[in-house]
């Protein structure tokens, strides 16, 4: 065993104290950008509060939800675009808790990663701000992890947890009052939003496309721009009208496709009936799926082709939900029914 004269520090182990402080310093003036009624965003504490009563609720019961950005998170360390991934975090977790009729109170995040590198980190909460406030969610707190050995070179890892209200008694889906006939209303995604990028990864290296060289179907973009594209938010246009109750249900499209999670929100006595050629489907699949020579059922699945949220409303408000989305500023479609 050697003789151990030198004092050794933590940094020394790979962990900087300082650039942790540093970082903490640096996304304050962020989280203070995501106040909202209820909430301060005020960094620092060991934990953060919310008051629900400053937040208008009466009766409220409580939806939380955790997400990730998958492997999406590759193309933006690959490419050196971080800057937008922390809206997917956020958005990934607030559509979740939006399609169970909770309108989204406050976050937190979890950022790990092998050597902390303090501007990196703060432009990616950077995003997870831009992504709270685009969800009227406040940025209360959350978590730098620096673990050498854990992760090599410029690799981090995101996790996003949210927790939203909704009075006792306006929770979706409604199942008692959805019926036969009633429409499947979809709103347009932004592209793949944060699902399917194990298999986009795949399909680009076979391409043999550069991250940096012009996207094949959005030349004007490089082609981790474009398949950076965030997540689409719903929250801002979906709250009111679930306020209206003119809304039985909502799927938020991740993970398994329309296939699998328009289903999630029926009663079991009900299917969906979806015609897939009701809306137009954005290029980027229609590429994906010639590159990768991927089968029509398997796009249903691992994609959202197109539609990051439906709606479940009766057949009699169809026309006027549908004019009060597109009045919003939503591309939305009548898809199906039930």
């Amino acid at each position: 065993m050697s003789d151990q004269k030198t004092s050794l520090s933590y940094k020394d182990a790979g962990v900087d104290i300082d650039a942790g402080e540093s970082l903490i310093e640096k996304i304050k003036p962020l989280a203070k950008s995501t106040r909202r009624p209820g909430a301060g965003a005020e960094l620092g504490g060991f934990g953060g509060a919310f008051d629900l009563k400053a937040a208008g609720y009466n009766d409220p019961i409580l939806i939380s939800g955790t997400d990730g950005v998958g492997t999406k998170l590759r193309i933006a360390i690959e490419s050196g675009k971080v800057d937008t991934v922390g809206i997917d975090l956020v958005a990934m977790c607030v559509n979740d808790v939006l399609a169970q009729g909770a309108a989204p109170l406050f976050f937190l995040d979890y950022y790990a990663t092998g050597k902390l590198d303090v501007d990196t980190a703060a432009s990616v909460i950077g995003g997870i701000a831009e992504g709270c406030r685009q969800s009227d969610c406040a940025l209360i707190g959350g978590e730098t992890a620096e673990m050498p050995g854990m992760y090599e070179g410029d690799d981090f890892d995101l996790a996003g947890f949210v927790v939203g209200a909704a009075e006792r008694g306006a929770l979706l889906p409604l199942e008692d009052d959805m019926q036969e006939g009633d429409v499947l209303i979809g709103l347009a995604s932004s592209g793949p939003h944060s699902n399917g990028y194990s298999l986009i990864r795949k399909i680009v290296d076979i391409s043999g496309c550069a991250w940096d060289a012009p996207a094949p179907f959005s030349p004007e973009q490089t082609l981790a721009e474009a398949l950076l594209t965030p997540t689409r938010i719903y929250v801002k246009t979906l709250v009111p009208m679930i306020a209206e109750g003119k809304i039985k249900g909502l799927a938020h499209i991740t993970g398994g496709g329309i296939t699998d999670n328009v289903p999630r929100m029926l009663p079991k006595h009900l299917s969906p009936k979806i015609d897939f050629a009701t809306w137009p489907r954005p290029d980027v699949f229609n590429w994906l799926q010639t590159t990768g020579n991927v089968e029509e059922s398997e796009m249903r699945r691992a994609f959202n082709c197109g539609i990051g949220m439906v709606l479940c409303v009766a057949s009699t408000d169809a026309d006027s939900v549908l004019a009060q989305l597109t009045s919003a500023g939503e591309s939305a479609y009548i898809i199906g029914a039930l």
